[in-house]
C-alpha cells in the first residue's frame, strides 16, 4: 500500500502520451476528459501519501516530473494543432527548461536548491491548468468562451514570467551569482565555512 501512490503517479505519466495523441488527432473531448483524470490522480496520490504515510524520496521527484511532463506536453500539443498561441507555447517550455536546467547544474555543482515553490508559482500553475481545461473542453465541445481564453492567456503569460523571473533570482543567489536581500552571497558563506575550519 506504500507504493499506491507512486504507481498512481506512474499511471499519470502514461496518460501523457495518450494525452497528446488525441490532441494531434482532434479527439479534444476525449483529450479534456483524461486531463481531467490525469489532474484528479495528482490529487489522489498526494491525498494517499499523507493518510498512508507514504511520502517518499521517489514519490518527491515523481511528482513534479509528471506534473512537468504533462503540463508541457499538452501546451506544445495545442500549439502545434493551433489552439494556443507559439509565443505562450515558448514561454512556457522555457520557463520549465530554465527551471530543470538550474535544478542540474544545482546537483552537478553538490549545491542542490530545495524545491520549495512560491505563491506566484502555484498561482502560474494553477492558471496553466486552468487554460489547457478551458482551451481542451472548448475545442471539444464547441462552445463560444472567445473571451475567457484570452483572459486566461494574458493570465498565464504574466505568471508565467513573473515566476519564471522569481526563481531565476533565487536560483542565481544560492549559486552566489549575486546576493539575495537579507542573505548573504553563496561564496561568502563558503569562505566564512571554510575559516572555520581553518581556524577553528
Amino acid at each position: 500500500m506504500n507504493q499506491l501512490p507512486n504507481i498512481i503517479t506512474i499511471a499519470r505519466l502514461f496518460l501523457v502520451p495518450v494525452i497528446i495523441y488525441s490532441i494531434l488527432n482532434g479527439e479534444m473531448m476525449l483529450a479534456f476528459w483524461l486531463f481531467v483524470a490525469a489532474g484528479l490522480s495528482d490529487a489522489v496520490d498526494g491525498f494517499l501519501a499523507r493518510q498512508l504515510a507514504a511520502r517518499s524520496e521517489l514519490g518527491a521527484y515523481l511528482d513534479p516530473v509528471a506534473d512537468k511532463a504533462l503540463l508541457v506536453s499538452i501546451y506544445v500539443s495545442l500549439g502545434w494543432a493551433g489552439f494556443l498561441p507559439d509565443w505562450l507555447v515558448l514561454l512556457v517550455v522555457s520557463r520549465d527548461v530554465m527551471i530543470v536546467g538550474g535544478v542540474v547544474l544545482g546537483w552537478v555543482m553538490a549545491m542542490p536548491l530545495a524545491m520549495d515553490p512560491a505563491l506566484i508559482s502555484k498561482a502560474n500553475t494553477a492558471a496553466q491548468i486552468a487554460l489547457a481545461a478551458l482551451v481542451l473542453a472548448v475545442a471539444g465541445s464547441g462552445l463560444e468562451a472567445a473571451a475567457a481564453v484570452d483572459m486566461l492567456v494574458i493570465v498565464t503569460a504574466a505568471t508565467t514570467g513573473v515566476s519564471a523571473l522569481g526563481y531565476l533570482l533565487r536560483w542565481g543567489g544560492h549559486m552566489g551569482l549575486w546576493a539575495l536581500p537579507g542573505r548573504p552571497a553563496a561564496d561568502t558563506v563558503v569562505s566564512e565555512e571554510q575559516g572555520k575550519r581553518e581556524n577553528p
